[in-house]
């Protein structure tokens, strides 16, 4: 075999010259080196290299450690010379631990099996161990000279099975622990070839002092009653990582139903933030006790401020708050998360960019340390020589050059980690009120007992507040927890005196976070986010209404983080592909049962909804983008619970349902308020024998997805009275059947009002080839001759009897019902548009009341200004009534307030019936 490295594929190695790692490999495996194909090393080709290597007669230990030393050799002059990416390096190591875990594994099952027999459960099953990665390897973003955090789980307490002459028989937990100790010096041991990976196990259960290998049922049990909040950081990147037969096996989710309730809690967990700041304060420490005396120490890319690690508890802390409503946070790699994190409105996306290349910079930088003396340090040289080298390979003009640039991402990566913490540079509310009382200088001040505070308080919240000095739910909280209540109550207070917010509001805090004190995260919440404080309190003094919603969603409120939001609108195709996002974020991890999609829409559909009441409340949208907006997300909502309930239905017999859904009333009108029930027809179009069978149940199954009351509430009341022959008729009817009896052919067709409900009807969700059919009908209906005087009689009754049951005392105008009201209006356009839409093809389109006015008086169907005035008057009602409900009052005024809007529509009347 040639003894220099004239047979290898030519790669230049030069830029990697200088490491003196690099130059004893070269003399060390000159002849090792060839067994690598051209190309980064992947699981594959290390495999071969093995292979080559255990043919040379090196037994596997030494197999292993050669082969780690030359994939090291070709990961480093790629990187070095040919400016491989960060994921093509850690992919690398990353593999190469898998590989040589698994390798061990069987090495050591095999060996403990010959002399034990195989571990069993009482019931004679076999049992899995597990190898769980966590850290850098869970995530498979490996550094080149990492040590690796390993935790053994095996599947089930039981017995080996013994040898076949009987003997040999023991624990599996005494099996399992010799199987650690095997693997251990197959990989962590250190010989004359070093090793090929330092393993750490400080982070099983109970650290240093608990079992080498736990098995399931007492890793379950410990996360539950023992598990500390910095464990789900560590738990966060779990993922079991050998044998290899074991990763892509059934048996291993059992243990991830085990550790994803324990990483991500159902709700928003904002009480993590002191878990991070504590563990991030001892981490700032043992690095100032390192560098101690030795300053050359404290330029540690990894641990020093602005390091990766801060990039990491940014990511991981906002995966934790919101990962357990949000599946689709649930990424163990950083730079897999941060855009998902941004996409999620947690963070601009320019920040999640700026984040990401600084992750990026700092793991090469950190990779050319490592490089230079293959020693596990994130400590730049200071060796002139030695930086400049780095400066070099990074593509730098210079050392000056490169550390101004690791300076400016540090800078960045610091500053975004102290605002997400509520440090010196975090945030300040509107105005800089809350600048300077932040979380963490709120944590440092004492806090006053009960009766202290209330001394202090305006006169309705103090009086509100001493009531909780006899309230049992508030004498049980934790001392922690009512502490952050006692300092949300002194802030909010502090505003009120300022004039910032209404005592009125303040008022209606206290009464909001009284139902929620069994939910300690909302405290946690506010007091991380003073910003999400102050917006509460703005929102809680706007009206009444979203106080009662918010006490049956609180976690909306987490909403009010992000800043964009009230400058947005409502995006149907962003929204669908989020949730979609999540479900496959959910199948991923086998959640995705029916009670999960459930609640996944509830708080998607809640959080919207919210959404959409803040930027309402803040005066950002008009009523009538509100319906439009409340509208769009029925019909979101409507097309992904049909598209979910058909896939998961089971006697479905095509792939796609042929099938519609028409929208009336205020849905079919895009009018929806807040809490609107959907008045909705369903319609299929399928020749199959079966279809009325399977159409009804699959309606029955959408139905029940829709308004079943689960954790998270329900999404809508449903109103199907308007199908064909209504409550007495079919669910579901076939389009035929529905066309017929809407355009009145044969005995059983509909009345005049179903007529006038088809003015308002929209074709909601379906094909656009039954979309098209359905609009022809819609068409042919409103269209057909009619004889105006008996047509408006009818009307006319059809108005008196809603009077009738709508009776308004004297005196007092409700903006719906009375003599001038809204209903005058719509009842006035259903007959403009059945009577005239044959000859006035631009009445035909449902465009609302507002813009079918202005359509009737432009065709010389109204006198001149009559319609617009109409239309002016019927948007004054509608914000008349918005704003009433939102306060929960009643929707009667004074008649005199509103005599011009009365003028305008009984004027409309008139022109229209007594003309």
């Amino acid at each position: 075999m040639p003894s220099d490295l004239s047979v290898r594929t030519a790669i230049d190695t030069e830029p990697a010259a200088h490491s003196r790692l690099l130059q004893r490999l070269h003399r060390r495996y000159a002849q090792e080196l060839v067994l690598l194909p051209e190309g980064m090393p992947v699981r594959e080709t290390m495999e071969r290299a093995l292979a080559a290597l255990r043919e040379r007669g090196h037994d596997l230990p030494t197999a292993l450690r050669i082969l780690r030393q030359i994939v090291i050799e070709r990961t480093m002059v790629l990187d070095c010379a040919q400016q491989a990416d960060l994921s093509e390096v850690t992919r690398a190591m990353t593999e190469l631990a898998e590989l040589a875990l698994d390798q061990a594994c069987q090495h050591a099952r095999s060996e403990l099996d010959a002399r034990h027999g195989a571990p069993q459960t009482d019931e004679g099953e076999p049992v899995d161990l597990w190898i769980v990665g966590m850290g850098k390897l869970g995530a498979r973003e490996l550094n080149v000279s990492s040590d690796i955090d390993l935790i053994y789980v095996y599947a089930s307490d039981g017995e080996t099975a013994g040898t076949s002459d009987g003997r040999g028989r023991t624990s599996n937990h005494e099996y399992f622990g010799r199987a650690v100790k095997i693997i251990y010096a197959l990989i962590g041991e250190v010989t004359e070839h070093g090793c090929v990976f330092r393993v750490d196990l400080a982070l099983r259960p109970n650290g240093n002092s608990g079992p080498v290998a736990i098995s399931l049922a007492a890793l379950e049990e410990y996360l539950q009653v023992q598990g500390r909040e910095w464990e789900r950081f560590a738990w966060l990147k779990s993922r079991v990582v050998a044998p290899r037969a074991s990763v892509t096996g059934d048996a291993v989710q059992a243990l991830r139903s085990v550790v994803l309730p324990f990483v991500f809690r159902r709700y928003l967990d904002y009480s993590v933030f002191d878990a991070l700041r504590a563990l991030h304060h001892q981490i700032r420490e043992h690095a100032a006790q390192r560098s101690a005396g030795r300053p050359e120490r404290a330029n540690d890319v990894k641990l020093s401020r602005g390091g990766i690690r801060e990039i990491e508890f940014t990511v991981q802390l906002l995966q934790v708050v919101r990962g357990g409503q949000f599946p689709e946070l649930r990424r163990r790699p950083t730079l897999d998360a941060l855009p998902r994190i941004a996409q999620a409105g947690l963070m601009p996306q320019e920040t999640a960019e700026a984040l990401a290349r600084a992750y990026i910079f700092l793991r090469r930088v950190e990779h050319r340390i490592q490089y230079l003396d293959d020693q596990q340090t994130h400590i730049l040289p200071t060796r002139d020589d030695d930086l400049a080298w780095i400066a070099a390979t990074l593509g730098c003009e210079s050392a000056c050059a490169f550390l101004r640039e690791l300076d400016a991402h540090r800078e960045l990566v610091a500053q975004e980690f102290d605002k997400l913490l509520g440090g010196s540079d975090a945030p300040a509310c509107k105005g800089g009120r809350c600048g300077k009382r932040n979380a963490a200088g709120e944590r440092a001040a004492s806090v006053p007992d009960i009766d202290t505070v209330i001394e202090t308080l305006p006169p309705l919240l103090q009086s509100r507040v001493a009531e909780w000095r006899s309230n049992a739910r508030v004498t049980a909280l934790r001392d922690e927890a009512r502490a952050r209540l006692l300092r949300l109550v002194q802030r909010t207070a502090q505003w009120v005196t300022e004039g910032e917010v209404s005592e009125e509001a303040a008022v209606r805090l206290v009464n909001w976070l009284e139902t929620l004190l069994r939910r300690e995260s909302y405290l946690a919440l506010l007091l991380e986010r003073p910003a999400v404080h102050e917006q509460l309190l703005h929102l809680l003094g706007a009206a009444r209404w979203p106080a009662r919603y918010l006490q049956q969603h609180p976690g909306v409120i987490d909403e009010l983080a992000g800043t964009e939001m009230l400058t947005e609108r409502f995006v149907a195709a962003d929204f669908e592909q989020g949730l979609e996002l999540r479900r496959s974020s959910l199948q991923s991890t086998q959640e995705d049962d029916d009670e999960a999609l459930l609640d996944l829409l509830r708080r998607a559909h809640h959080a919207e909804t919210f959404r959409t009441l803040a930027r309402d409340l803040e005066g950002r949208i008009t009523v009538e983008q509100v319906a439009d907006d409340l509208s769009a997300l029925a019909d979101s909502v409507l097309r992904l619970t049909a598209r979910w309930c058909w896939e998961r239905l089971r006697n479905r017999h095509r792939e796609e349902p042929q099938f519609g859904i028409v929208g009336y009333g205020k849905l079919g009108g895009k009018e929806l308020g807040y809490g609107s029930d959907l008045d909705i027809v369903f319609v299929f179009d399928d020749d199959d024998e079966n279809a009325p069978e399977i159409y009804t149940a699959f309606v029955r199954k959408l139905i029940n997805w829709l308004t079943v009351k689960t954790g998270e509430g329900d999404l809508f009341e449903i109103d199907t009275a308007l199908r064909p022959n209504g409550n007495s008729g079919l669910l579901v009817s076939s389009f035929d059947s529905f066309s017929n009896y809407q355009q009145r052919r044969g005995s059983n067709t509909a009345w005049t009002w179903e007529h006038q409900a088809m003015t308002r009807a929209r074709f909601v969700l379906g094909s656009a080839d039954l979309e098209q059919r359905f609009n022809e009908v819609r068409t042919a209906v409103v269209t057909a001759p009619r004889d105006p005087v008996a047509l408006a009689q009818e009307i006319i009754d059809m108005r008196e009897r809603v009077h009738s049951a709508h009776p308004v005392p004297p005196g007092s105008f409700d903006v719906k019902h009375s003599r001038g009201g809204m209903v005058d209006v719509e009842f006035a356009m259903q007959f403009l548009v059945l009577s005239q839409s044959a000859v006035h093809s631009e009445l035909v389109e449902n465009k609302g009341n507002i813009g079918l006015l202005q359509r009737a008086e432009d065709a010389g169907l109204l006198p001149a200004g009559v319609g617009a005035a109409a239309a002016a008057a019927y948007r004054r009602l509608r914000q008349i009534q918005h704003r009433a409900r939102l306060n929960e009052e009643p929707t009667r005024v004074p008649p005199e307030s509103v005599e011009t809007e009365r003028e305008a529509v009984l004027c409309l009347w008139n022109a229209v019936f007594s003309a």
